[in-house]
């Protein structure tokens, strides 16, 4: 009777980001104390301590996380060459690292949209980026594993400001291919009044053990590179 009170409150989408034979495979795992509710990235909190209770365990809160997209190129970045290949950024990503001039950047073909299993990511017009519903996505890694570039990281919705931009390369050669990438310019840097943000290889990254989400980095940036998260 509890397998089938456990598979009842699961999400049963069958997204696989526990790692176990759908829902189902996953219910038996947890009765069995083979596997820990925590796995689940479908379920919300509410969802985990009813099937706790019926498990007789406890289950901690944590903070909630989800997706960013470390790009802000997009359509404002020049393509160094015509691409006539399969429209697949993995695809892509094997002639030449992709057909943007930003070797770093989005491809923009949505490989990230096809993986999210809950809808959470649409492409935007006209910029052609990923945009991540942060209500709706569940922090399930699939968009992470789906980026041939690397380009998204899970943040707990306490960390508000990110920094949208993966280049490493110099101020100037970042200027020269685009407009809206981080050129290392450390004003975000020498603005901080906590430390919790330097330029670390031309490019600006946040410790969110000092951020205070205060958004004077984000006035200061030059080039708007430094972003809030649209959480509720």
């Amino acid at each position: 009777p509890r397998l089938e009170q456990i598979t009842a409150l699961l999400p049963n989408v069958n997204c696989g980001a526990c790692g176990k034979p759908g829902c189902s495979g996953f219910a038996e795992e947890l009765l069995s104390g083979k596997a820990n509710i925590d796995a689940c990235k479908s379920a919300d909190f509410a969802v985990k301590e009813k099937i706790a209770r019926l498990l007789g365990k406890a289950v901690e809160q944590k903070d909630k996380l989800s997706a960013v997209l470390l790009c802000n190129g997009g359509a404002k970045v020049k393509n160094r060459f015509l691409y006539y290949g399969i429209e697949d950024c993995i695809s892509a990503n094997l002639v030449l690292g992709g057909q943007k001039e930003c070797i770093f950047g989005c491809l923009g073909y949505g490989n990230c949209v096809k993986a999210c299993p809950f809808g959470a990511i649409t492409m935007s017009k006209p910029d052609h980026l990923p945009v991540v519903n942060q209500e709706k996505c569940r922090a399930c890694n699939k968009c992470v594993e789906a980026c041939p570039k690397k380009l998204f990281v899970l943040l707990p919705h306490t960390a508000k400001v990110y920094v949208a931009c993966s280049s490493n390369e110099t101020g100037k050669d970042t200027k020269s291919f685009c407009s809206v990438g981080c050129i290392a310019c450390k004003s975000c840097e020498r603005t901080c009044k906590f430390g919790a943000i330097h330029v670390i290889d031309n490019l600006a990254v946040i410790d969110y053990k000092k951020c205070t989400s205060c958004c004077n980095c984000i006035k200061v940036c030059p080039v708007k590179v430094i972003k809030t998260r649209p959480i509720r």
